[in-house]
């Protein structure tokens, strides 16, 4: 069993997400690997470092989790390819009970990630949902493990 235990303060939800993590996955009918690193950067502050290791390319992320100008917790994202993105924590208890999920607004519209815990081993889902007529549609997830 997982132990998902969220800490004190306004960076306390990303305590379950610190640590270096990997999914194994697919896309296109080609294995996909992507690891994740969350860890503390400065005070107050966490930072993500991603890579999507897809055949023939590496698509990174580097995000900044911490307060935003409202002072909740939110993140700024920067890509490789020159995109950027910024969020604010939200509600994901309609995928789990302990999700942790930000919201932002992407040029296509409302776009939402949420990370919740595995039951069974050591580790998160993570998935990425476009807002819709109809609620969320999703079309990314993974499934984390920690490194060892």
């Amino acid at each position: 069993m997982t132990t998902w235990t969220k800490g004190r303060g306004l960076l306390g939800p990303m305590k379950p997400l610190l640590g270096r993590w990997t999914a194994q996955t697919e896309a296109y009918g080609q294995p996909v690997t992507c690891q994740r690193v969350f860890e503390p950067f400065g005070k107050g502050w966490v930072r993500l470092d991603a890579a999507w290791n897809l055949p023939g390319q590496t698509y990174l992320e580097t995000a900044f989790f911490g307060p935003v100008e409202d002072g909740r917790l939110g993140f700024f994202s920067f890509t490789n390819d020159g995109k950027r993105s910024t969020g604010q924590l939200a509600d994901g208890t309609d995928v789990d009970p302990q999700a942790i999920a930000f919201e932002a607004q992407m040029p296509a519209g409302l776009a939402r990630m949420i990370y919740w815990p595995w039951r069974t081993v050591a580790g998160f889902n993570f998935a990425v949902e476009s807002r819709t007529k109809k609620g969320w549609n999703r079309f990314v997830i993974h499934s984390y493990r920690p490194e060892s």
